[in-house]
């Protein structure tokens, strides 16, 4: 096994300095130095080529020589990335994106150099390496203008590197190294192709490249025009769009292990899809025009997970649908302050509420026509299992210990009650209102606090912002006094520096113990916009939506007193509620 130098890895980064390209299949990050530092193939889950946001090898780095300051944006409605540099001879930028949509057995890293003004002296250095970064590959061999080389895990074919000479790192690692001279005005391309095997190449002129992926990506992301927002709400639907396969999974994140406390062992693999996060995700495409191919893909991933499983549906998957694996470590140093983990044990967890958001994606859909006889029979195991398990003690929403969460027994109230509202057949209606009536009243006696507001569980009296969603989801009314208190309840224990946090921990301050959950802040402005308090809905709206990377991406947690993203990212969850939250405004 050969493992890069350390010299010859990228410095790491805070995370708000990242960006993210992607193409359904898989994604990369990009750092301010032109870095990839993140890159899995050929899908989300498997090894990364690209592991330096770990600690690993792998690095593909395009960037000025000299002194520099960075910058960089997207283009509007897409995932393809400018880093733009300021130089002591002028102005360069390397427009990068991974072309779009992807191939599952084809990954094309696209990169154009261009001296905006003065002449580009560039930098390019590119090293694969397979296996998180452990094992180096080369024997790179000359194939007319191309450079390629083949190995078990990989095979990669480089346009634009001619004049480029094979080299070795420190420790042999096979990489290229040399610097690009681009005159004013011009530009230069280099097309990175990596396959499954070598018949998966399909070369083309970088020209072709660029311009199937402009179009796609203005084929896949809706105008937003009529939203407040509209351009962040459009980043948002790409960053959907480029994190969903085509079976419509959406990955909840594209890393593993980034953490979400530094050296506090809370470091989790999110490179998989969660039937929570996709309905969230399916809820904004129907707040949107144009959105529906997302509402589309969530409610048939959701649908077939439940039709294949019924009562065993697991509250997450590969997002080829397969069991997530058994977590894991690496072995590597990891990002700073964390150690590397892959898999998930939430494999193993039962969570009562995925039932319940599986109705409420369901009735949407079918609230707007686009729901089907496969998804009626969904619904009706959905809802039988809701009747057989409401009892059981699950996870719950935050994934702790067993207990019968508050949570979960409401969401399962607003699904049922949603969708007998939705056209279900006779028969499924009466038995989802009869379900929906007992299963809120037996909540209400067991998990009601004394404040008149509702509690995390039965034995425990703490406030939790994952409450606000019985109003925002139908369970009960915005002016219900359950509702009133428990939003109330939530502003007054769980809010500091106008953030919001998941629950409180004993004896010790909210943001000692975690940053702020961006999904909850989220929450809050629905709750506040659904209750016709609309200046309030948007100030936690605008608030929120200010809590990202420079780039425009967020992750599940902010550090507000070091104004630091805290996790992994982009967090797909959040985006979704962004658009959600956009939809609202211009509703009210």
């Amino acid at each position: 096994m050969t493992i890069p130098g350390e010299e010859d890895r990228p410095a790491p980064h805070v995370l708000r300095d990242y960006a993210f390209m992607a193409d359904g299949v898989r994604g990369a990050m990009v750092d301010p130095d032109g870095d990839i530092g993140w890159m899995c193939f050929p899908t989300w889950s498997d090894s990364a080529v690209f592991a330096g946001l770990l600690g690993s090898g792998g690095r593909y780095r395009v960037a000025p020589q000299g002194r520099r300051v960075h910058g960089g944006y997207y283009e509007d409605g897409t995932l393809i990335w400018r880093s733009r540099w300021v130089t002591d001879a002028g102005i360069v930028e390397c427009r990068t994106a991974l072309a779009y949509p992807g191939d599952p057995a084809r990954a094309v890293i696209l990169r154009r150099i261009i001296a905006v003004q003065g002449e580009a002296s560039v930098e390019v250095m590119l090293a694969l390496a397979t296996d998180y970064g452990r094992r180096g590959i080369g024997a790179w061999k000359r194939s007319g203008a191309h450079w390629v080389v083949h190995d078990p895990a990989v095979s990669a074919l480089w346009t634009g590197g001619g004049d480029a000479v094979p080299r070795t790192t420190g420790d042999g690692t096979p990489c290229f190294h040399w610097v690009v001279r681009v005159p004013e005005g011009e530009s230069y391309d280099l097309v990175l192709e990596l396959g499954t095997s070598p018949r998966s190449f399909q070369p083309k002129p970088p020209a072709v490249w660029w311009r199937e992926t402009e179009d796609a990506w203005a084929r896949a992301v809706p105008t937003c025009s009529a939203v407040p927002a509209g351009r962040d709400v459009r980043r948002s639907f790409a960053v959907l769009r480029g994190m969903t396969n085509q079976l419509g999974a959406t990955v909840a994140a594209a890393t593993t292990s980034l953490p979400e406390r530094a050296e506090a062992g809370r470091n989790y693999d999110y490179r998989y899809t969660w039937v929570r996060d996709t309905c969230y995700i399916g809820h904004a495409g129907a707040a949107v025009p144009g959105g529906e191919e997302v509402l589309d893909d969530a409610v048939h991933w959701v649908r077939d997970r439940i039709l294949d499983d019924g009562p065993d549906t697991m509250p997450a998957y590969q997002a080829n649908g397969g069991p997530i694996p058994d977590q894991q470590s690496l072995g590597l140093s990891g990002y700073p302050g964390s150690s590397d983990v892959i898999g998930n044990r939430v494999r193993d967890q039962f969570q009562l509420d995925i039932f319940g958001e599986a109705l409420l994606l369901f009735a949407n859909a079918a609230s707007l026509d686009r729901f089907d006889s496969d998804g009626w029979r969904a619904a009706e195991l959905a809802i039988e299992t809701i009747g057989k398990r409401q009892a059981d003690k699950d996870a719950g929403i935050w994934e702790l210990r067993p207990n019968q969460w508050t949570h979960s027994r409401l969401i399962c109230v607003a699904g049922l009650r949603a969708i007998s509202e939705a056209g279900a057949p006779a028969q499924l209606k009466s038995t989802a209102r009869l379900l929906a009536d007992q299963l809120i009243s037996d909540t209400a006696r067991s998990s009601l606090h004394p404040s008149g507001r509702w509690q995390r569980a039965p034995g425990d009296e703490r406030i939790d912002a994952s409450l606000l969603l019985a109003e925002i989801r139908g369970a009960l009314a915005p002016d219900d006094p359950r509702s009133i208190a428990t939003r109330e309840g939530v502003m007054s224990e769980l809010c500091e520096d106008d953030y919001l946090y998941r629950y409180p921990h004993a004896g010790r301050r909210l943001a000692d113990v975690e940053g702020a959950f961006l999904v909850c802040n989220f929450w809050m402005s629905l709750a506040k916009l659904k209750a016709g308090d609309v200046a309030a809905g948007v100030q936690w709206f605008e608030r929120t939506r200010a809590s990202c990377a420079a780039s425009g991406l967020f992750s599940e947690e902010f550090d507000v007193a070091q104004r630091q993203l805290r996790g992994n990212i982009p967090q797909a969850f959040v985006h979704a509620l962004l658009i959600e939250c956009a939809a609202v405004i211009a509703d009210a």
